[in-house]
């Protein structure tokens, strides 16, 4: 698929695999597909160029009416999972077009978004890794977060200064992750490292910003033919007469 950045998944759960050189490595499976065009959006029309895909089916009551309408102009079914994402360009998309795992393979590398784990109202020292006060039973501070700022200074808090507050939930974008395999009976590829999110967390797969789509990490030396009455890089030279 020409222009084709990224697909909507699920994240399954982390396991371990062993290569065929017997490496450990920590991995996830994230159900990548198969996913819908809802709608194609062009920039003479919209101001810019980008496909709109549907993952994981829903019931045709739980959708509101405007969106329902857009699915069945499209010709698919109600999903759950919507978003936009941007293509150079739109020629190759069409409403009601199925996009499948296996857009992706092995050896190329993603960017992965989600949610992550929500953790509740936390302190500073876990939110922000503060290093806290003293532990000996005289002091009174051990994990307060003090004073907050000079009254001579400014008297008055800076504006973004980190404090306790509520953690986690927050969109996560985990870059160059590379896959290490890729089912498309299934629907599955395997990704090494962690996704944001937790178990059935709702994702955005996308072709890595920093590493292009076939990147190689070893590459292989070109071949240089020798002219005519040249003799080939590393060859054997004559030993001078003495």
């Amino acid at each position: 698929m020409v222009g084709l950045v990224g697909l909507l998944g699920k994240k399954i759960g982390m396991t371990h695999i062993f290569d065929e050189e017997g490496a450990f490595a920590a991995v996830t499976l994230i159900e990548a597909g198969p996913c819908y065009v809802t709608q194609v959006k062009t920039k003479d029309i919209d101001g810019y160029n980008a496909i709109q895909l549907g993952f994981c089916e829903s019931k045709e009551k739980r959708v509101k009416h405007v969106d329902g309408a857009r699915f069945k102009k499209s010709g698919v079914k109600p999903m759950r999972f919507v978003k936009e994402i941007r293509v150079n360009d739109t020629a190759a998309y069409k409403p009601g077009q199925k996009l499948e795992a296996d857009l992706f393979a092995k050896g190329d590398f993603v960017d992965v978004s989600g949610i992550s784990i929500g953790k509740g109202f936390q302190g500073g020292v876990k939110r922000w890794g503060w290093a806290g006060g003293d532990q000996g039973h005289g002091s009174m501070f051990h994990r307060a977060p003090g004073s907050i700022q000079s009254g001579a200074r400014l008297g008055r808090v800076t504006k973004g200064h980190h404090l306790p507050g509520h953690m986690g939930t927050d969109n996560v974008t985990i870059q160059s992750l590379e896959v290490l395999k890729v089912d498309k009976d299934n629907s599955i590829i395997v990704v090494k490292g962690p996704v944001p999110g937790h178990k059935n967390t709702f994702l955005i797969i996308k072709e890595a910003r920093k590493r292009p789509k076939g990147y190689v990490k070893h590459k292989a030396v070109k071949a240089v033919t020798p002219k005519k009455g040249q003799k080939a890089p590393g060859a054997a030279q004559p030993q001078a007469k003495r």
